[in-house]
């Protein structure tokens, strides 16, 4: 048995989706017979608890302030509270500090290995347009895009949305997507079918993240694979189709229940089957990422897959796909949480 601590919550727009990510991941590790304590890493007002106590407040308390998931760590891990010092941190933060590196560079500094990728592959990963560019330049196919940065001051202004959406039908014209940069969970996430659904979508893009990143939106399927395993020897788990009712793979139907449909395995040809896994091979290659990813694509009509991004930590609650696609390669979910925090205690050992 090992001391494991958890964590949850931080501060980014993802926090709810991480709460739910560390009570399934806490309660697994738990029934394995770790030694365990979950740290909200937003609650700077609590110390890390055990999974009973932890559970035990109330989910909505508001936060108290905002600060800095990596200033809270920082206070709680050096020095350490008493002699209490976690073997392994299991990081169960989505977007925000927790997944962009900031964190990860932290648990570096002060020596505890973690879970999931090491610090610059998440920070490339949680910069899509970045990885894009490394993607393309390792051979794979992306959707063509490009960045915009607004301007603080032109956030509200009505002018400034008219003139994107005319840049945006020039290029790359309709239907185009629209999303946050540095956001997860598809936080932000428009489809804009012409100019008049841009300027009535775009204000709402904006306000979430003034760094966007505009796409062409490539029609076809929505799929992702799964990649579990050591940097050097990753194995692609069996793809997943995701369906969503309304065709639009958003937040909502991320993550309530009934909103999509999921295929796993997907019913696809053989052929097409493995140039995606192999393709979300070269992309965690391309990133080093290790332990842990899931890479999405859209398979276009022609039957090329486009690679859209890489998740470092991708959610692990009770629609999530990553159990998905571990599940149909026969890993259920405790097993899967045991191999991941596996790979990072290997990792450890052998000085990595």
């Amino acid at each position: 048995m090992s001391r494991v601590i958890v964590l949850v919550g931080g501060e980014s727009n993802e926090r709810e989706i991480s709460l739910k990510t560390g009570r399934s991941i806490a309660r697994a590790l738990e029934g394995l017979g770790e030694e365990l304590r979950v740290l909200d890493t937003g609650r700077p007002d609590r110390p890390a608890l055990p999974l009973a106590d932890w559970e035990a407040l109330p989910e909505d308390d508001p936060l108290p302030r905002k600060g800095s998931d990596g200033a809270l760590l920082a206070a709680r891990f050096a020095p350490p509270e008493g002699d209490w010092r976690p073997d392994l941190v299991f990081n169960a933060l989505h977007g925000g500090a927790g997944e962009d590196g900031t964190v990860q560079a932290l648990l570096d500094w002060i020596g505890v290995p973690y879970t999931g990728c090491g610090m610059a592959a998440s920070s490339l990963a949680m910069d899509k347009m970045r990885s894009k560019m490394i993607f393309a330049g390792g051979g794979l196919a992306v959707p063509p895009g490009y960045l915009v940065n607004v301007p603080v001051e032109r956030i509200p202004d009505p002018a400034y949305v008219d003139a994107l959406a005319k840049r945006i039908e020039s290029e790359p014209g309709w239907p185009s997507v629209v999303k946050p940069n540095r956001e997860g969970s598809s936080v932000g996430l428009a489809i804009c079918e012409d100019r008049q659904a841009a300027s009535l979508k775009l204000p709402r893009v904006i306000r979430v993240s003034g760094e966007l990143l505009v796409e062409a939106f490539i029609p076809g399927r929505e799929l992702t694979c799964a990649v579990i395993g050591p940097a050097d020897a990753p194995q692609a788990l069996p793809l997943v189709e995701i369906i969503p009712e309304s065709g639009l793979y958003d937040y909502e139907h991320k993550y309530e229940k009934g909103k999509t449909c999921y295929e796993c395995p997907a019913d696809l040809p053989e052929e097409v089957t493995e140039r995606i896994r192999r393709d979300s091979l070269v992309a965690w290659s391309l990133l080093g990422c290790r332990h842990l990813a899931r890479v999405d694509f859209r398979l276009a009509e022609d039957g090329t897959p486009f690679c859209l991004e890489v998740n470092t930590i991708p959610g692990m609650t009770e629609t999530s796909l990553v159990p998905m696609a571990a599940a149909a390669a026969g890993l259920d979910f405790p097993s899967l949480v045991a191999e991941i925090a596996e790979l990072a205690r290997a990792d450890a050992a052998a000085g990595r």
